[in-house]
């Protein structure tokens, strides 16, 4: 059950996580071992350092996450001394996040100084530290112009003529479409975002489609008189960016997996957000090739018992429906959770959420989390939940093809 505390009324929901008042950024505590000192110290300044960039595109965020733990984790497996790793590991974040993210540099190089003071001094020490250099320029330069950064994501688009089934900017602000180009981005590991392509959405007269109509109209209105409170409580909080929650749930495991050696931490986080972001490069490419209309959309205009002043419980965001991009993240994540320790987590994680304050939902397994994803993108009234379906399906298959490739980009 998924029980939610909230001014003292305990509600129920079906589902396998917990749900608790707490505060604001909770998460779970640390492991007071060394190794992971070092690695939740560098964890927690990726966040702050990528929070700072206030990049307006969750793809953009998980490529800088990618390119800088990407570069620590090759720069670790150059050698096996203690001392190596720990310089090796912070010298290569450090390069990579100062690069992508250059307001930060007085930071980074603060809490560099900091690490390596740590670390006798020594030619084992000057080893790692250009090792670390060594992998972060390489990496930096293997991934110049990939088409992530911002300008290129968000590349000018020209919505087609209204149809019925096809995307048309939505109510109430009918914002001009955004991520237009990220399906055609550089893939970490994929050939290319169209590698798996999930095929066409369901006909506009199929039982499928007709059935996920009904659901979204009744569950996902601003004034919905089905959805429970414990529904409007899921919904609220997985409306941000999924990047926002992940970041936790990866944080969780790290402190969890207390035993593990920092090769193994430095490429689990690496690899979890380089799958994550192939993913998100997928789903788009699928977003902008089938052009499938919103609800809000579909539920206004379309042909059945169309309802003019119909509203979702949130915005509308500004890109095509199929396939959800929450879904996809949702399923990768799950896939390369499951891989690394299992399809439980190690210790019950504690995750908030800023647009739903004052309440943590406590996971004990990642089906858990697609499951309350897909649920909240059609409690939210901006989902298919066809689509969330299908982008967890098409999330699980690009982690599949890249967690078994990952030696070829050095994990």
């Amino acid at each position: 059950m998924i029980s939610i505390r909230k001014g003292g009324v305990v509600l129920a929901l079906a589902g396998a996580a917990l749900i608790a008042p707490g505060p604001a950024g909770a998460a779970a505590k640390p492991h007071p071992t060394k190794a992971v000192s070092t690695v939740l110290h560098w964890y927690d300044l990726t966040n702050q350092t990528v929070k700072a960039a206030n990049y307006p595109e969750p793809v953009t965020q998980s490529r800088a996450w990618s390119v800088s733990w990407l570069a620590a984790a090759r720069a670790v497996d150059q050698g096996h001394n203690a001392s190596f790793q720990k310089a090796a590991f912070s010298e290569a974040l450090h390069d990579t996040l100062a690069s992508v993210i250059p307001s930060q540099k007085k930071t980074l190089d603060a809490a560099l100084s900091k690490t390596l003071a740590q670390i006798p001094n020594g030619k084992v020490k000057q080893q790692g530290i250009a090792a670390g250099k060594k992998q972060a320029k390489a990496t930096l330069a293997q991934r110049a112009k990939d088409g992530l950064d911002t300008a290129s994501v968000d590349a000018p688009f020209t919505p087609p003529a209204p149809a019925p089934g096809v995307w048309q900017p939505t109510p109430p602000t009918y914002a001009k479409a955004v991520r237009s180009a990220q399906g055609k981005a550089k893939p970490f590991i994929l050939k290319s975002g169209a590698q798996f392509d999930p095929g066409p959405p369901p006909s506009l007269t199929s039982k499928t489609y007709l059935d996920g109509l009904a659901e979204v109209r009744s569950y996902g209105a601003a004034n919905s008189t089905v959805r429970t409170p414990a529904q409007t409580d899921v919904a609220k909080f997985w409306e941000p960016a999924i990047n926002i929650q992940e970041v936790q749930l990866v944080r969780g495991v790290l402190a969890g997996e207390h035993g593990k050696s920092l090769s193994w931490q430095s490429r689990f986080v690496a690899a979890f957000n380089v799958v994550t972001t192939d993913a998100q490069i997928a789903v788009y490419h699928a977003k902008y090739k089938y052009l499938f209309w919103r609800p809000v959309t579909a539920i206004r205009t379309g042909s059945v018992s169309p309802d003019p002043s119909w509203t979702p419980f949130f915005t509308t965001p500004a890109y095509p429906d199929w396939v959800s991009g929450h879904g996809g993240v949702a399923g990768s994540a799950q896939a390369v959770l499951t891989a690394f320790v299992g399809p439980n987590a190690p210790a019950p994680i504690k995750v908030t959420s800023p647009n739903d304050p004052g309440v943590t939902h406590t996971y004990r397994n990642w089906a858990a989390v697609s499951d309350e994803v897909t649920n909240a993108r059609v409690w939210e009234g901006i989902h298919f939940r066809f689509s969330d379906v299908t982008a967890a399906k098409l999330g699980k298959t690009v982690a599949g093809y890249d967690l078994k490739r990952l030696k070829a980009i050095g994990l």
